[in-house]
């Protein structure tokens, strides 16, 4: 893409963002869920081309650049098929999309960027839904629950905030407790079993799907929370790319009632 192709992306993506809800509630269909993508174009666009059809809603869950190979056509073309099917296709921020509020590692996607560019891309992606809600139970995010005390609440959390740290960068632990702490190596904030069910419990959901996290059991907390990964740039971390599948007429009681694919 020219730069002025490029701009002329962005400024038609900042405006479809605008005008979507921080929390996405869907009705109908089947959901496919998909993890970290990471500068993975292949598994983007195979992912793309199978489940992008009538009737699913296709809900990506944020880092979708740095570390792997092809980040800027990995954001590109996942914006330019958001400006394509608005209604069926979901991006969701990720940790990695907050580069206008936080600083992190790596950042390769960001560091080359020039800066007229890496403002735009900061602008466009700060204002990307942050949570994904079923009718049978199900919240989808980046990383952990934030501290909100209802479900619509969600639309109330701005980039920067505690809530937003805790979407985008919480770790869950299997432990007991709430509240962990910060990593002192990651720096993200870390959460437990207690925080896991006390937030469910507000939110009235039976089943988290997020990403983010790839050194955290797949299924934790008596089956009620699934992490997927959809990107083959953690090696050896990530064996296998995954998503999942829901059919949001059927009842979701646990990770047992989603099917689970490579791609």
């Amino acid at each position: 893409m020219t730069r002025e192709e490029t701009k002329a992306l962005l400024g038609e993506a900042e405006k479809t963002f605008a005008s979507e809800s921080k929390l996405i509630q869907l009705e109908s269909g089947r959901a496919i869920f998909v993890g970290d993508t990471h500068g993975d174009l292949e598994a983007t666009e195979k992912v793309i081309r199978k489940y992008l059809k009538p009737k699913n809603n296709l809900v990506f869950l944020g880092d979708y650049v740095d570390r792997g190979p092809a980040s800027l056509e990995n954001i590109n073309f996942l914006l330019g098929q958001k400006l394509e099917h608005l209604d069926s296709l979901y991006l969701l921020m990720g940790n990695h999309e907050g580069h206008t509020v936080f600083t992190f590692h790596p950042a390769d996607f960001w560091e080359g960027l020039d800066a007229d560019l890496r403002r735009r891309y900061s602008d466009v992606l700060a204002r990307l839904p942050l949570a994904v809600s079923t009718p049978n139970g199900i919240i989808a995010l980046h990383g952990a629950l934030p501290d909100v005390s209802r479900l619509e609440d969600i639309n109330k959390i701005e980039p920067g905030s505690n809530e937003w740290h805790q979407i985008t960068w919480g770790d869950w632990q299997e432990r007991a407790g709430k509240f962990l702490g910060i990593d002192p190596y990651s720096g993200r904030p870390q959460f437990g079993r207690g925080w896991f069910q006390e937030i469910m419990t507000r939110l009235g959901k039976d089943v988290l799907i997020r990403s983010h996290q790839p050194d955290a059991p797949s299924i934790m907390y008596g089956r009620q929370c699934l992490t997927i990964f959809t990107s083959s740039a953690y090696g050896h971390h990530v064996s296998e790319r995954t998503i999942a599948l829901v059919d949001l007429k059927r009842p979701v009681k646990s990770a047992d009632d989603i099917e689970i694919e490579i791609v």
